[in-house]
């Protein structure tokens, strides 16, 4: 029955017969069907569950008067707007919530947390990208001095964005302070020292990398590669590049990593085009 109802309500509140929603539970209880928490609780569930949340929360407004919300409705009200990326509206309830005398509830809260940091990474890239690093570089630390965890892709982006902004120092404080660093960071590293001319020191963080276990991909290689071969990397008309970048790419995809590195060491080691 509970179950039904919840489909019904979903299919008025996706057509935005809200009013509809609300008159609903006002015929079940002239029918005999007394106004019931529960009800409302499962209903509330099932929109914020199909992204309806603004709507559910119309719902619990206007039957406020009849229904009183409960601890469970604010939570599904809470993950809900944190699910759609509504932080605002989800610390809203949050605080009326505490308003009225409900104890903190410690998934809603992993909830905030966990969307508040999805937020501010996608900040940070964002300002990497648009080149506003100096304040993408102010909100990494504000969020680790409160002790948010930052990850590594969140943590690469920055780094990417500080190197090619020549902030070289500050790049490599940031990846002396990751525990367990990934691809993407290794990425971000070697993309920033081969845009400011620094292939060595890229092919010194690809060995670094390899003797950590972190496997490399083929954009790995052809970024190495690349990067050595200068111009000609970057035109890809070179005869000798466009050997390389699919040889290299074959092995990748053939599984023979190893023997893919190797090959890449022995390129670079012969100083095959630009010398850098």
């Amino acid at each position: 029955m509970i179950r039904l109802l919840g489909l019904r309500f979903n299919t008025l509140a996706a057509a935005r017969e809200l009013k509809k929603c609300v008159e609903f539970f006002h015929s079940m209880n002239a029918c005999g069907y007394e106004y019931s928490l529960e009800t409302l609780n499962k209903v509330v569930e099932t929109l914020c569950g199909n992204g309806l949340v603004e709507e559910a929360k119309f719902v619990v407004s206007e039957l406020r008067e009849w229904i009183k919300p409960s601890g469970v409705t604010y939570k599904c009200l809470i993950k809900g707007f944190c699910n759609v990326g509504d932080l605002v509206e989800a610390s809203k309830v949050w605080n009326l919530r505490v308003d009225e005398g409900f104890q903190p509830d410690i998934d809603a809260v992993k909830k905030m947390m966990e969307t508040h940091f999805k937020i501010n990474r996608l900040v940070i890239a964002w300002m990497c990208k648009m080149g506003t690093t100096a304040q993408a570089y102010m909100m990494f630390e504000e969020m680790r001095e409160r002790g948010i965890q930052v990850d590594n892709l969140t943590s690469a982006s920055l780094i990417y964005g500080l190197l090619v902004r020549g902030r070289v120092r500050e790049a490599y404080r940031i990846v002396e302070g990751i525990e367990k660093p990934d691809i993407s960071v290794y990425h971000g590293l070697i993309k920033g020292l081969l845009k400011l001319r620094r292939a060595s020191e890229a092919t010194q963080v690809f060995r670094e990398m390899i003797k950590r276990g972190c496997e490399p991909t083929m954009h790995t290689y052809i970024m190495l590669l690349q990067g050595h071969l200068g111009k000609r990397g970057r035109k890809g008309t070179d005869t000798i590049v466009n050997f390389e970048t699919i040889f290299v790419g074959g092995l990748v995809k053939a599984g023979k990593s190893l023997e893919a590195t190797k090959y890449v060491e022995r390129s670079l080691r012969k100083g095959r085009g630009a010398q850098i």
